[in-house]
């Protein structure tokens, strides 16, 4: 059978773009269409993966079988293995019948499972197992069924860190990632961002019975210099609203500032190109990390010293010295401490007086130091912390918490059981 022209392809699947990394992506799926070896398919959240497993279905010998696209991310942990595999009756409460799967269901056909990196370990292990083996076994049954089922998964994970943090199994990864497929971001693919917006205005004007918005060059190259943190999708969403919105039908970039905001996680200005900042905001929540962790390492090496200077760690000759400089740049006097003797010359303000009256010092009583414990703050603190802010701020709400956290609501429900934060 002849290879499909890749023009046609787009046309058939609405696919608008002619950046070199689409059209090789492209090229791939249409390769690998008519075998029958996995794939995976990555890139971020609003790329268009779900247009890859829809293209090798249609150009292999299953285009006539059943084809099932399954969110693994907005299936309940308790309930998945259910739906990819079945169960018997009375397998577990409300099982009231036998279920088939959807192994069993697409059975000859091709199965797409989206966000395949939310699935939990226990369910890694029967999927390797399909894969090798075409064999599979539902809840609450010892019988092995037999299916012929072709595979395609799409993630917006780094896999690689997800198989190295034991979050995923490295074994099914690469049994997966047979044949990759990576969807270039729209920040990748520019020159494709001035066709995606006069498609979307065109739809949109279509749909709504009114004259469609265009942009002028300069807002063209604003479109380009934007960030898309959340890719065709968001694209799509702001060209609707300023079709629907905006009473002009030429779009300037002073109205393209309505609509791209910058105090968004993860968003840049609009007009500013520099990579560099594009990468520092759009790792904005791991730099926060990296500043409480300093922070909390700068607290504990503070409180170490003190500690060695009250209980006596330093020698005689071991002398603590610190420059202080007010804000009328005049130096005060440095501040010594000798561990042996206890003695203690004060920082002078410059009316010659000392912070703490000598007589005070003199009189006081030593107090020895308690013992120095190291404090730590672990990523697993800073995770649990946010998740209780974010059930609090939505009342318990997990499904509106999970989107403030912008993670699926099953992720949510795992870690609520793995803080054992049920009661909140």
């Amino acid at each position: 059978m002849a290879k499909p022209d890749i023009q046609q392809v787009k046309q058939r699947f609405g696919i608008i773009g002619n950046s070199p990394d689409l059209n090789r992506a492209i090229d791939i799926a249409l390769q690998v269409a008519p075998t029958d070896m996995s794939v995976l398919v990555t890139g971020e959240s609003g790329v268009g993966k779900e247009n890859f497993p829809q293209i090798i279905h249609q150009f292999s010998h299953r285009k006539h079988g059943t084809y099932i696209a399954v969110n693994c991310g907005s299936i309940p942990e308790g309930t998945i293995d259910s739906e990819l595999f079945g169960h018997e009756k009375g397998s577990f409460t409300g099982a009231t019948g036998e279920r088939k799967g959807y192994f069993e269901v697409a059975n000859g056909g091709t199965l797409f499972l989206d966000e395949v990196g939310e699935l939990p370990l226990s369910t890694q292990a029967r999927l390797l197992r399909v894969l090798e083996t075409g064999e599979f076994i539902k809840v609450g049954s010892s019988k092995v069924e037999k299916t012929d089922v072709r595979v395609v998964a799409a993630t917006n994970l780094d896999m690689i860190n997800a198989t190295r943090n034991g979050r995923f199994r490295e074994d099914l990864y690469y049994r997966l990632n047979t044949v990759p497929i990576r969807i270039p971001a729209l920040r990748d693919r520019k020159e494709d961002i001035p066709l995606l917006f006069r498609k979307f205005a065109s739809d949109c004007a279509e749909k709504y019975n009114m004259p469609s918005v265009a942009l002028t060059e300069s807002a063209k190259q604003a479109l380009k210099d934007y960030y898309w943190p959340g890719n065709i999708r968001q694209l799509k969403n702001i060209t609707e609203q300023i079709s629907i919105i905006e009473q002009t039908r030429e779009i300037t970039p002073e109205i393209l500032k309505l609509y791209l905001p910058a105090n968004e996680v993860g968003l840049i200005p609009i007009g500013s190109s520099s990579s560099n900042d594009q990468k520092s905001f759009h790792n904005e929540r791991e730099i926060l990390y990296q500043v409480l962790f300093d922070m909390k390492k700068d607290m504990n090496e503070l409180k170490k010293i003190v500690h060695d200077i009250v209980s006596g760690n330093i020698n005689s000759a071991d002398i603590i010295s610190s420059q202080i400089t007010p804000t009328n740049d005049k130096p005060l006097t440095p501040m010594v401490v000798n561990a042996n003797e206890r003695a203690t010359t004060l920082p002078i303000k410059d009316d010659g007086h000392s912070i703490i009256p000598k007589s005070n010092i003199a009189d006081a009583d030593v107090i020895d130091a308690p013992e120095y414990e190291e404090e730590t703050l672990s990523l697993q603190d800073v995770e649990k912390d946010m998740i209780i802010k974010a059930l609090e701020r939505h009342n318990g709400k997990r499904k509106n918490a999970a989107q403030d956290l912008k993670i699926s609501e099953r992720t949510l429900y795992r870690k609520i059981k793995e803080y054992n934060l049920e009661n909140l």
